[in-house]
């Protein structure tokens, strides 16, 4: 692993601890400034929104004005929009800079992972994917630990989160790396990708709603409890460290035994413990963060799961394109998941969160254990490796270790 690698990586996590506070913070002074469940969820939406339209639209950005311009430009952009939420609280100014900060995001994201695809090679490719996965969770969970570190109702958790935000610009910038290659993107059409893996597509797209319901609306939840800032920033870090955690030993399971059976038994438990989580939320019992540790690691793991079981079914010249096309489907399940959680917060209360993670998880068990019946099992040994997971951007799939990389990313960029 070379120094580049661990520059990119340090420079990246900077940032991510900055955004990490920033989706938390949302939540939270949203709820203090009396936007509704539905308001809400329609601002951390855009997120999602802003994240599919620059999947789309940042290579082009890319290509035209070069990997350190745009990086830059990304970083300003979206410190600038993080002070303009606390600057400007409104709940269709925030749908907009949402938005932005999306786009701004999956931008960053890009950039980084086209500069580690240029320094992976061979057997490398596979430990980079895993530790960048865990290190992108780990900082994320940091962030939230950060809502101690001021008042929620003014500006300065927005400037911290600036700061951390700017920050990140910094070794990135100076990382002595030649510009890699960004080629033009081709996804697969949905109705293919359905056709060629159905439960890996309606997994990724369940898994999309689970997780767009926990890290955009799981604030607000903890707001709607009336717990205090301490306590909500716990919940989230409990929930983002076990999945960092779960996630192991969940996806080795799916490596020995038929994968369909260990994705079906845990989005039944994912069902499972969100409803246990409805019922403490009802009854007032303890346990909540111990329930948001386990639905951490169940329901990241859905996402992991749900890839590699499309690529048990794929031909190696099918992966690439497949599974960036699964990624797009996650993101458009991560843009109904806060618009449906707000819904239902508004009609049942708090325990609406739960409820909609339990539906949802319980909808891709029972497709599960559809698709058992309607489909053989392949041998176990003809199955695919695990690897952990996380939504960042299509460009981290050339690091994935059963995709080929594209020649000129193998060359471009090595020191």
């Amino acid at each position: 692993m070379t120094p580049t690698i661990l520059i990119l990586l340090s420079g990246l996590g900077l940032l991510l601890v900055g955004v990490g506070l920033l989706g938390t913070l949302l939540g939270v002074r949203a709820t203090l400034a009396s936007f509704s469940n539905i308001e809400i969820g329609l601002i951390m939406a855009g997120y999602y929104a802003g994240y599919i339209v620059g999947t789309l639209t940042v290579p082009g950005v890319i290509r035209n004005v070069g990997h350190i311009r745009s990086f830059a430009a990304f970083a300003a952009v979206g410190a600038a929009a993080s002070l303009a939420f606390g600057l400007l609280v409104h709940p269709w100014v925030w749908l907009v800079l949402r938005v932005l900060s999306g786009l701004c995001v999956v931008g960053l994201y890009m950039v980084v992972e086209s500069w580690l695809n240029a320094q992976s090679a061979g057997p490398v490719r596979g430990r980079i994917f895993s530790l960048y996965m865990m290190s992108t969770l780990v900082a994320l969970g940091a962030g939230q630990l950060l809502l101690l570190a001021g008042d929620t109702t003014e500006l300065t958790l927005f400037a911290l989160a600036a700061i951390l935000i700017s920050l990140g610009v910094v070794p990135v910038a100076l990382a002595r790396v030649h510009e890699p290659t960004i080629e033009k993107e081709v996804s697969a059409k949905f109705t293919e990708l359905m056709r060629m893996t159905p439960l890996g597509f309606i997994g990724a797209l369940i898994a999309g709603v689970v997780n767009g319901v926990f890290w955009g609306m799981t604030p607000v939840f903890g707001q709607r409890l009336e717990l205090g800032d301490g306590q909500i920033a716990m919940l989230m870090s409990a929930t983002i460290f076990g999945g960092a955690i779960l996630q192991w030993p969940i996806g080795h399971l799916s490596d020995r035994i038929d994968r369909r059976t260990v994705l079906t038994l845990t989005s039944l438990a994912t069902a499972a413990v969100a409803a246990v989580t409805a019922l403490i939320v009802i009854r007032g019992y303890p346990g909540l963060t111990v329930s948001a540790f386990l639905h951490g690691g169940l329901m990241f793991s859905l996402y992991g799961i749900s890839v590699a079981y499309a690529y048990d079914h794929l031909a190696p010249g099918q992966v690439l394109e497949t599974t960036r096309g699964l990624l797009l489907i996650y993101g458009i399940g991560a843009l109904s998941g806060p618009l449906l959680a707000g819904i239902a917060m508004d009609l049942i209360g708090p325990v609406g969160l739960p409820v909609v993670s339990a539906t949802s998880a319980g909808i891709l068990a029972l497709f599960g254990l559809y698709r058992m019946s309607r489909r053989s099992a392949i041998p176990v040994a003809e199955q695919t490796v695990f690897v952990p997971m996380v939504r960042t951007s299509p460009l981290v799939l050339e690091m994935h270790p059963d995709v080929d990389p594209a020649p000129e990313l193998d060359l471009a960029g090595r020191e």
